[in-house]
């Protein structure tokens, strides 16, 4: 129990719940909105730990210039991730004054926003289709796992202690890569799939295959480089209708993709410059001893 934050008595109410465009920032307790002071700045109180950075109007300031920053770095735009043309449930970490939440819900309608954090400095009136919660990232998430279509996260600087357990809970809370509606994940189900049929005596063994030579042992290194050039060989002819029409990728945006793919090469990556065939054969004839 040592791990619950305790909330104020006048904390957390619904009250408002149903008014429209107003955040549920205004039934915050008190203190919760003070925050804590220190050396003259204002400091988030919420939260299992402290948080590097203030949360008063100067710092409230330096992150919307931050926010004009990305706009002319990016090239006047506000996200790159290919997300859907019609996003519906999306996550702002870490949002700040909320000003990517807001923009973002105002560019898309279909989406309904949320941003999170632990200081209450987003406006309490905001768009019907954009809200705010306060809440630590770094702890349990309390969202429907598989339920985001896309989590942006930016400038999460001294506020995260354990990075991989927060892209865990990122990648378990988007939703399934359906977009050509054939999920790549579906073979994690392929035995309960059998089982569920009726079938009995269902074996399900797992192997784990290198995707290069890389590998010490003859048989894995023989593998691998199979791996690789089933993955290399053919990447733009398998991907090309996948990406256009699950991404929505133009047929340009695509070209520059695979022409960057075959000039990005890992260290552990080797073909011989021979045909396919002879390449093969040589391989197989070495690794049977011939």
């Amino acid at each position: 129990m040592a791990d619950i934050i305790e909330a104020d008595d006048d904390s957390f109410t619904d009250e408002g719940a149903d008014l429209g465009g107003e955040s549920s920032l205004t039934s915050l307790g008190s203190s919760i909105v003070k925050g804590v002071e220190e050396n003259g700045r204002t400091y988030a109180s919420y939260g299992k730990e402290e948080y590097g950075a203030p949360m008063d109007e100067q710092e409230m300031d330096r992150i919307d210039m931050a926010h004009a920053k990305y706009f002319m770095l990016l090239d006047k735009k506000r996200w790159l991730a290919p997300i859907p043309a019609n996003p519906q449930r999306v996550l702002d970490l870490a949002c700040g004054t909320g000003i990517w939440t807001v923009d973002f819900a105002d560019a898309n309608p279909s989406a309904d926003v949320t941003g999170v954090d632990i200081a209450p400095i987003q406006p309490k009136w905001t768009l019907p289709n954009c809200h705010f919660e306060i809440d630590d990232i770094e702890q349990p998430w309390t969202w429907k796992e598989e339920s985001f279509d896309y989590i942006f996260a930016r400038d999460l600087l001294l506020c995260i202690r354990d990075w991989p357990r927060l892209v865990d809970q990122c990648f378990k809370h988007l939703k399934p890569a359906t977009a050509f509606g054939t999920p790549l994940e579906d073979p994690a189900g392929y035995a309960k799939w059998f089982e569920a049929a009726g079938l009995e005596g269902v074996t399900e063994k797992i192997f784990k295959m290198p995707t290069s030579p890389w590998p010490k042992d003859p048989r894995l290194r023989l593998v691998g480089a199979f791996e690789q050039e089933n993955l290399t060989v053919n990447l733009e002819g398998i991907s090309t209708r996948v990406f256009q029409k699950g991404l929505g990728w133009g047929a340009e945006e695509s070209t520059v993709f695979f022409t960057e793919e075959r000039h990005t090469k890992p260290e552990t990556t080797f073909i011989l410059p021979i045909p396919c065939r002879l390449w093969q054969k040589a391989f197989v004839g070495s690794y049977l001893g011939r």
